[in-house]
């Protein structure tokens, strides 16, 4: 628990210092974020750089290595896949930039990328004997054995919860600050697994630990991020910051078998891929919309609820149900 909030705090120092540096960086280059026309109440946004997951990138790329020891395969293989997702954003907020439009790299470009990334963390999952096919249900030590339809299970959550974070990065401090509250979650219910499972031999509990270091500097380097892009932001985090954090909630929850924690800790990720497909499926059938506007986070904000309200509604709510999912998996495993 020490080396974890200690990496809670380097991530956050080293956060809080580059963050001018990157902010005062991308205004030279112009790397203003592009607003949608449809969302015209966020016109005064305009001129806001983006690309702003490179603070909390690396934040915690250095304060993850500052701390880490032993066994650490797993953690470094969820570090170059937050890393990897973050080179797909990279592009298209690059792109979106270059060209001056609002479309970055083409929708058929981004699954290619995803989908490639997605097959080689989940066979790597597969094949690796401390992972395999098996995975936990929600605050217990039951396993359910996927067997061979454990890749493209994978690979359907890698996409969606990819998606569903840059779906959720619509308003300042929402992404970062769902994320933030998931990861609380997280962290807190695999530090009570570890506690409470006897059968972990060395090398894995040091595997498990570092994931745990991996996940504290993620929290330290965000809570910095948010500084920047609470209301009114300073910098959004861009593609290459959402796609970045979906990559990397997917992976450590791959490697650590809790991936069904993901609809429930991050249920208002869900919320904003549920919305926008209603939306979109009834829209096609009748012309008709459900929501004054998708995701459903813009469709509070169109009923006139202030921005920083939703937000942390939003927090709140994940960190609500993050705390209950620690309470019981405490209870089921004690």
């Amino acid at each position: 628990m020490n080396k974890i909030f200690l990496s809670l705090l380097i991530g956050f120092v080293i956060s809080t210092l580059i963050s001018p540096l990157v902010i005062k960086f991308m205004k030279k280059l112009k790397a203003n974020q592009t607003i949608y026309e449809y969302v015209d109440m966020h016109s005064k946004k305009a001129g806001t750089p983006t690309m702003g997951g490179v603070i909390f990138l690396l934040g915690t790329l250095l304060a993850y290595f500052c701390v880490q020891g032993g066994a650490n395969q797993m953690a470094l293989v969820c570090l170059v896949c937050f890393f990897a997702f973050a080179l797909i954003g990279f592009l298209d907020d690059y792109l979106k930039i270059k060209l001056k439009r609002n479309l970055g790299l083409k929708p058929y470009q981004k699954i290619i990328g995803q989908v490639a990334i997605s097959i080689i963390i989940a066979v790597f999952a597969y094949l690796n004997s401390n992972i395999g096919s098996g995975i936990y249900l929600p605050f217990t030590k039951s396993l359910i054995d996927l067997g061979w339809l454990y890749i493209p299970f994978c690979v359907f959550i890698f996409l969606a919860t990819t998606n569903a974070v840059n779906l959720t990065d619509g308003l300042d401090g929402l992404a970062g600050g769902v994320s933030f509250a998931f990861f609380v979650g997280f962290v807190g219910i695999e530090f009570v697994v570890l506690k409470s499972v006897t059968i972990f031999d060395g090398a894995l509990v040091n595997e498990y630990s570092n994931i745990l270091i991996l996940c504290g500097a993620v929290l330290g380097s965000l809570l910095a991020y948010l500084l920047c892009n609470c209301h009114p932001a300073t910098i959004f985090m861009g593609d290459t910051g959402s796609l970045a954090l979906g990559g990397l909630i997917s992976a450590v929850c791959i490697v650590t078998k809790q991936v069904l924690l993901i609809p429930i800790l991050g249920i208002m990720f869900v919320i904003s891929v549920v919305s926008v497909m209603l939306q979109v499926l009834h829209y096609k059938r009748t012309k008709k919309r459900i929501f004054l506007m998708a995701p459903f986070h813009h469709h509070l904000e169109k009923k006139g609820i202030h921005e920083n309200k939703i937000v942390v509604i939003y927090i709140i709510v994940t960190l609500i149900i993050s705390v209950a999912g620690i309470l019981a998996t405490i209870l089921l495993n004690y």
